[in-house]
């Protein structure tokens, strides 16, 4: 299901046909959590997860994926609004959007990994994990190097 909220001239949506893959690439391919991930990967990510792209009169200016099965689990991921529009709210905009989405609500459990903006996820009621030694991993951080 395609949502979509207005806020003066901003647009949240979550219809894949408007995200600006070059945009979405150029960020992620150039952050510390994705850094050199490939077009065709960050192309295959979009296919296959509820994406969410901020839009000023219709120009992209941030984005965000939930991988999900729409039942019990969600993990967020790719989060960004670019420079020149931070500071004015659209990432908490953002997360409401995301949490308050129709096919995301009743989910057992929500994770995604963030190393500088805890006092974001805080405010949506992200907490760190409370029992880390259950939780296994298997991360490759040169994959895309």
């Amino acid at each position: 299901m395609n949502c979509s909220w207005q806020q003066d001239e901003f647009e949240i949506s979550t219809d894949p046909r408007k995200i600006d893959l070059a945009l979405v690439h150029n960020f992620l391919t150039n952050c510390y959590w994705a850094k050199g991930v490939p077009v065709t990967t960050v192309e295959r990510s979009i296919q296959n997860s509820l994406c969410f792209g901020i839009y000023d009169c219709g120009r992209q200016v941030g984005f965000a994926r939930v991988i999900s099965d729409r039942a019990t689990f969600a993990y967020l991921a790719d989060v960004f609004v670019i420079d020149a529009y931070r500071g004015k709210g659209l990432s908490k905009w953002l997360m409401a959007c995301i949490t308050g989405h129709p096919d995301l609500q009743g989910l057992r459990r929500w994770m995604l990994a963030t190393a500088n903006a805890h006092g974001l996820y805080d405010q949506f009621g992200f907490r760190s994990l409370k029992a880390p030694e259950k939780w296994m991993e298997i991360h490759d951080p040169d994959v895309y190097a």
